[in-house]
């Protein structure tokens, strides 16, 4: 791809009037090979007012760290680490990242420690899942929650005082090898499969720069040439991240949270022609215990015998109301609205109208 080109596809893109309800390719892709590395590493922190932990990994540790600086504890020996605990360190690598670079690192006990609050962490190296050393961390944590105690035995917690965080606290040592400048073209996945979206950034890239730029694999990737020198491929990509494209609508859905009541509808969903009666229904179960005597000439025992009363109300004020063909969320919204049906009530009549084929959308429960 010769260097006039880039500037006259720069000059293209500039001109291109923005597209209504258009995304941006970066918005909604990514790049394969081009992606975050999650690091860990084991480590101690140090320097905790009397909140360590007593974990027996703690102490072999902390022996191993003093053997490294040649110091030796007598066998037998209890160091009661009352000011140290055992700590997992993990981060994530960013695409690109250089050595020198410094990363976040989030810091979380593993042994019984009550609270991180004025530790500092020790020299941690952090391992990727090849088992390379890829960044080492070390600093002063920052954390968000605390805890206090009384001589009773009561206590307080607020947030989460056995994790804590250090804002750059990680330096990265090594860069991890990425494809991004390896062969003739680069795979862009979309964040939302879609054959629509596909379809048009490919049809959006071609259009721009020329039949058979991109090639649409699947409902996921699609394949675009890309210069070989690594310079032209920056400028190249920062071209076409930038284009905006009309993107496919979302599958018709509706989320149900079965345990916190949250439904949410997708703005595709709509229903065939269906009545629908809503009802509240009330089952009251009480229990009570009597007390049972033999009579006075009569051999027996004195027993205590369960009273159990069931009480159903249906409430009295059931209401039936009519979908016509093409209802939108708009109209199902008013209709529950007008009705006032609860969360639960609502979940049920949706899935009573999945189940009779009148919901022309996908019911998903969570």
């Amino acid at each position: 791809m010769k260097n006039w080109r880039q500037l006259l596809v720069i000059m293209l893109v500039s001109t291109i009037p923005a597209l209504a309800h258009a995304e941006r390719i970066k918005d909604i892709t990514s790049i394969s090979g081009v992606r975050s590395n999650q690091l860990i590493g084991y480590g101690l922190v140090v320097g905790l007012d009397g909140t360590g932990d007593k974990a027996p990994f703690t102490t072999q540790t902390f022996r191993n760290m003093m053997n490294e600086f040649g110091i030796t504890l007598p066998q037998g020996t209890d160091p009661k680490l009352k000011n140290v605990a055992a700590v997992s360190v993990t981060a994530e690598l960013p695409p690109f990242s250089k050595p020198g670079q410094r990363v976040d690192v989030t810091v979380s006990s593993l042994g019984n420690a009550k609270s991180l609050r004025g530790g500092s962490l020790l020299f941690t190296p952090l391992k990727g899942a090849d088992g390379g050393i890829y960044a080492v961390a070390q600093g002063n944590l920052v954390v968000g929650g605390f805890g206090a105690e009384g001589n009773d035995g009561s206590s307080i917690t607020v947030n989460v005082p056995s994790v804590g965080r250090i804002p750059n606290g990680a330096t990265v040592e090594q860069a991890v090898p990425s494809s991004f400048g390896r062969g003739d073209s680069l795979i862009f996945n979309l964040d939302q499969p879609d054959f629509t979206t596909a379809r048009s950034m490919t049809e959006k890239i071609n259009e721009l720069l020329g039949p058979g730029t991109a090639e649409a694999l699947d409902a996921t990737s699609i394949r675009v040439s890309a210069p070989r020198d690594t310079s032209q491929r920056v400028a190249y990509l920062s071209v076409i991240e930038n284009l905006e494209i009309e993107t496919g609508t979302e599958r018709a859905k509706i989320i149900i949270n079965s345990r916190t009541g949250t439904i949410v509808m997708g703005q595709k969903v709509q229903i065939e022609p269906v009545a629908v009666t809503h009802g509240s229904l009330t089952v009251t179960i009480t229990e009570d215990f009597e007390v049972a005597q033999p009579n006075a000439l009569a051999e027996g025992e004195t027993v205590v015998v369960p009273q159990t009363n069931i009480n159903i109300d249906d409430g009295g004020d059931s209401r039936m109301f009519k979908f016509g063909p093409g209802v939108t969320l708009d109209d199902i919204v008013k209709a529950v609205n007008e009705i006032g049906a609860a969360p639960g009530d609502l979940m049920a009549i949706l899935e009573a109208m999945k189940q009779a084929g009148a919901l022309k959308a996908e019911l998903i429960v969570i």
